[in-house]
């Protein structure tokens, strides 16, 4: 009998004007699986809040699902080493020797009901992505990486269904031929 990977799927507790996040809301709607781990970060610039989350899970997949306030669903191709807390506020670096831009290593496919994404912006979703990349690329660890932005006005048991496919995905042995979405 196959052993279930180990999946660490992640997103967001509420911030600024938001009393609740849709990852939070979709995360929980989902039922246990083995292998599987879900956390729900604060939203605040803290490194070691995600550097811990994959030393001590230990996952063979990352998947990170952050709110946004575009229009669709946004499957993201990298994060960027910026950060800054407001849009006022000047950009800072994350890592002031780390490279510009970090790709995600885990495909993720996106179908009709989102496209492709090369900006994950600079809040705390693309620093957490950055933050987990680096770590992951400095240490050589083999952990597939995705990010997914699900918009905060978004269907959230629409999204939690095609989010528990992609789960399903990440688990087979073969790639499954899901044209919506595949890991």
């Amino acid at each position: 009998m196959r052993k279930s990977k180990r999946i660490l799927l992640y997103g967001f507790g509420p911030y600024r004007q938001f009393r609740d996040n849709i990852t939070a809301k979709i995360i929980r709607s989902l039922p246990p699986q083995p292998g599987l781990k879900k956390v729900i970060f604060p939203v605040r610039f803290h490194r070691k809040q995600f550097v811990d989350a994959l030393e001590r899970l230990k996952p063979d997949i990352v998947i990170g699902l952050g709110q946004s306030s575009r229009r669709g669903i946004d499957v993201e191709a990298q994060a960027a080493n910026r950060r800054r807390a407001r849009m006022a506020d000047a950009p800072k670096l994350i890592s002031p020797r780390g490279p510009a831009r970090l790709q995600t290593t885990l495909t993720l496919k996106p179908g009709p009901q989102a496209r492709n994404s090369s900006n994950a912006g600079d809040y705390v979703c693309n620093f957490s992505m950055y933050v987990m990349l680096d770590h992951i690329r400095r240490n050589g660890l083999d952990i597939p990486f995705g990010f997914i932005h699900v918009p905060h006005e978004g269907d959230e048991k629409k999204t939690a269904g095609w989010i528990k496919k992609i789960l399903a995905g990440c688990n087979t042995q073969k790639p499954i031929h899901n044209p919506k979405l595949s890991c």
